[in-house]
């Protein structure tokens, strides 16, 4: 098992890393103390209290973790009192586990009444990451819902103009991914909307080759445009099944050069996490075990990536 850093240490080392983002607007957090980590997502533990999760987590080997607080994950900021806040982050910083993201679902709503609802959310999630991240917030990522690009691609940069200016003020990056399913499927119309807000660090790319692939979407090519805004990275396998997709846990299926993706973020200096999702596809099969999946997940991958980052 590899030795985790402790999250205090990581602490210490993060208000530095975090200045050179924002002078820099580059994905590489240079930082010779600083690498990046593997983690996991308790997007794939729903129904399991969060603190149950971190203990799972921790067990497992993950030296970070991403926490899902959408509603009915039993973490999102309505269910976190100031008091649990605090044992979050004492259990947290016992457990060595450095929390990387905050995982959401919001589509920008093109209603007025929708989307200033939406920013009430938000601003919720992060202020939770700032009480739960101490002097280094972790991101707060997102998918933009569906429909076609052009069409909705000037609502999505508008409502999300809103978003990051919440964050913003709360010191806490925000990270949209591009989905296969979505209006903003690939890493390029996410950069479109970087530039065209003019937000970098604020806001940045979440990077899952599992919604590019067999697309003609080469992932070395996708992962080179995505670095200099990349700020977060899920992974999970990818299947394709009578002309359909099928998610599977990283590592299960080989249909992802994990090798190489990991050797292109180690070079680029990328500091931050590479986050193990499990997919609805996976977590809502029945007899599905969250912690097996976690197992599984650590044994398939800490190996090659500890090879690879050291």
């Amino acid at each position: 098992m590899r030795k985790r850093r402790s999250r205090r240490f990581a602490i210490q080392t993060a208000v530095s890393a975090f200045a050179g983002i924002a002078a820099s607007g580059t994905s590489a957090i240079v930082d010779s103390m600083r690498r990046m980590t593997l983690g996991f997502s308790t997007y794939g533990m729903k129904g399991m209290p969060l603190e149950q999760a971190i203990e799972a987590i921790a067990e497992v080997g993950f030296e970070s973790i991403e926490i899902c607080v959408r509603p009915e994950w039993g973490s999102a900021p309505s269910d976190m009192n100031s008091d649990r806040r605090a044992a979050i982050c004492k259990q947290l910083t016992n457990r060595s586990l450095s929390l990387t993201a905050l995982m959401e679902h919001l589509p920008p709503a093109a209603a007025k009444v929708q989307h200033e609802q939406h920013l009430e959310r938000l601003k919720g999630v992060y202020e939770l990451a700032c009480d739960l991240g101490a002097s280094r917030p972790p991101i707060v990522q997102t998918v933009l819902g569906d429909g076609e690009w052009e069409k909705q691609k000037n609502l999505f940069r508008d409502r999300v103009a809103d978003w990051v200016q919440i964050g913003e003020k709360h010191h806490v990056i925000t990270c949209i991914k591009p989905h296969r399913g979505g209006a903003m499927s690939q890493p390029s119309e996410a950069i479109w909307l970087i530039k065209q807000l003019d937000s970098t660090p604020w806001l940045r790319i979440v990077y899952d080759y599992s919604h590019l692939i067999y697309r003609d979407i080469s992932l070395t090519e996708s992962l080179r445009e995505a670095l200099p805004y990349l700020a977060h990275v899920a992974v999970k396998d990818a299947v394709m099944n009578k002309q359909e997709v099928s998610f599977l846990l990283p590592g299960e299926a080989g249909t992802i050069d994990f090798q190489t993706m990991f050797t292109m973020l180690q070079a680029s200096e990328y500091q931050g996490d590479v986050s193990c999702e499990v997919s609805g596809m996976v977590s809502n099969k029945p007899g599905y075990d969250p912690i097996a999946a976690a197992k599984t997940c650590f044994q398939n991958l800490d190996f090659m990536f500890r090879t690879i980052v050291g």
